[in-house]
């Protein structure tokens, strides 16, 4: 009987073997989080990062096409070291059907960023990205190198960037390794 309700507890613990990257919560300073949208290359989209009443992050704004500009992100230094047994980065989410990215750094100064698109359906989602495949990307161009092989992880960021003009809705609860 012992071991049924082991069973049963590991069942229904939804956190076991994930090791926290970050969680918002109603403490959560979203200041720590930097907004870098177009405008770096003269494009006028616009994001903001808030926190929900009911302790969520919420990446929103409106990505415009206009002056050759079409993304929005936000992204944190953190550093984070992972070990071999790491394999996934897990994102739990709600968006609004759309598409975004998870990009990871191995050093902050670093030009190129190692991409995962996710799609999103409305609903809140746990979504496992598997850190050997996050690919370096440069300005939005897949470049031929390796996949991401790092021991570290220094930066971590959303995107949104779908070609189209758009307003958007991610709500971020926790971002984990496992």
């Amino acid at each position: 009987m012992n071991h049924f309700f082991l069973l049963l507890t590991l069942f229904f613990t939804p956190n076991l073997g994930m090791t926290e990257l970050y969680t918002f919560s109603n403490q959560t300073n979203v200041k720590e989080w930097r907004i870098v949208n177009d405008g770096v290359m003269g494009g006028i989209s616009n994001s903001i990062l808030l926190l929900t009443n009911e302790g969520h992050g919420l990446f929103s704004g409106h990505v415009s096409l206009a002056n050759n500009g079409g993304f929005a992100s936000i992204q944190l230094n953190k550093s984070f070291k992972l070990t071999e047994d790491m394999k996934y980065i897990v994102l739990k989410v709600k968006g609004d059907g759309k598409s975004y990215e998870f990009r990871i750094n191995s050093n902050i100064y670093q030009s190129v960023s190692y991409v995962h698109p996710f799609k999103t359906t409305g609903e809140w989602q746990n979504i496992q990205l598997a850190i050997n495949d996050f690919y370096p990307q440069f300005f939005g161009q897949k470049l031929n190198r390796p996949n991401f092989n790092y021991k570290n992880i220094e930066q971590i960021s959303f995107l949104i960037s779908n070609k189209q003009e758009e307003d958007f809705n991610l709500f971020i609860s926790r971002i984990s390794v496992m």
